[in-house]
């Protein structure tokens, strides 16, 4: 009788981290659905970007791209030979 109490414990259990994910799920889905939803005017943006941080960014991924691609034009070159 102990092993058939435990696999209904184990079925219950199994259920009810089953349940638990989907409701996560749904969770993520709903957040992710709404978040597209909402429209932002320009006032709010700029008041929430903060553009000076924003262009440092940008130029660092600049320079990072720059740098990537000359890396790729020199090993392109050296397995030329």
């Amino acid at each position: 009788m102990k092993s058939g109490k435990q696999s209904i414990d184990n079925n219950s259990s199994a259920e009810h981290v089953e349940q638990h994910l989907q409701e996560l799920e749904k969770a993520d889905y709903e957040l992710l659905y709404y978040s597209q939803e909402q429209s932002f005017s320009a006032d709010e943006l700029a008041r929430l970007i903060n553009e000076e941080r924003l262009n440092e960014l940008m130029a660092q991924s600049d320079a990072f791209l720059s740098s990537l691609n000359g890396e790729i034009k020199d090993f392109d070159e050296s397995t030329d030979n």
